[in-house]
């Protein structure tokens, strides 16, 4: 499991956006982490990498928000609020879907994601402003985009 430090909010979003170019149809990210630490920011900018320009809301009282203005349909959900996992929620109709699924704190509905899915962890540090990324890879396609943007990061 490789860790990166992101300055800002900023950065942040960068690399969403780097990760969302990556997408395919049926991919599914999973991020987890405190809150304050950069879960939606991260999110918009997925949706900017997927060509999808609308302002991205937390769902939080919503549980999904679905955007398709992009070359995909984004699907951003956030089960924080979930209990006893999400089956009667249907979210595998959004896994299997045409689109890429974005679930926010995803270890709340963990029997309910699909098979193969990037689980990116954001944590705070002590310095203000300051994360940590992991990404932790879940199947074959997972860890293709999870080395896909480790490279990226890294320069090679």
């Amino acid at each position: 499991m490789t860790t990166f430090v992101l300055q800002n909010i900023e950065e942040t979003t960068a690399l969403g956006q780097k990760l969302g170019a990556l997408l395919k149809s049926g991919d599914c990210i999973v991020l987890t982490g405190e809150l304050g630490t950069g879960k939606t920011a991260f999110t918009k900018g997925i949706a900017v990498g997927l060509g999808i320009d609308q302002m991205i809301k937390s769902p939080t009282y919503t549980i999904v928000r679905e955007y398709h203005q992009g070359r995909l349909p984004l699907y951003h959900m956030d089960v924080y609020r979930i209990e006893d996992g999400g089956l009667e929620l249907g979210l595998e109709e959004y896994f299997e879907g045409d689109g890429v699924s974005i679930v926010e704190w995803g270890q709340q509905v963990q029997d309910e994601l699909p098979a193969s899915y990037l689980q990116i962890k954001l944590n705070y540090t002590e310095i203000q402003n300051e994360r940590t990324i992991q990404f932790i890879p879940k199947g074959l396609r997972a860890t293709e985009l999870s080395d896909a943007i480790i490279k990226n990061m890294l320069g090679v």
